[in-house]
């Protein structure tokens, strides 16, 4: 199952798109939005947020 992000906690500082080894994030309105399809469910970018933000489910 892909990494979720939760928009309330997202802060847009982009870190989790530098360290997404399959560029399967991007920014929507300075948010972090994960493209599910693009996923390879690695965690990097639940690791990599500073916030918290990001979960696996």
């Amino acid at each position: 199952m892909p990494a979720k992000v939760n928009e309330d906690k997202c802060t847009g500082c982009e870190s989790c798109i530098d360290a997404c080894p399959a560029e399967a994030i991007k920014m929507v309105d300075g948010k972090a939005v994960i493209d599910a399809d693009a996923c390879v469910d690695c965690g990097v970018c639940v690791d990599e947020c500073g916030v918290e933000a990001i979960t696996m489910d």
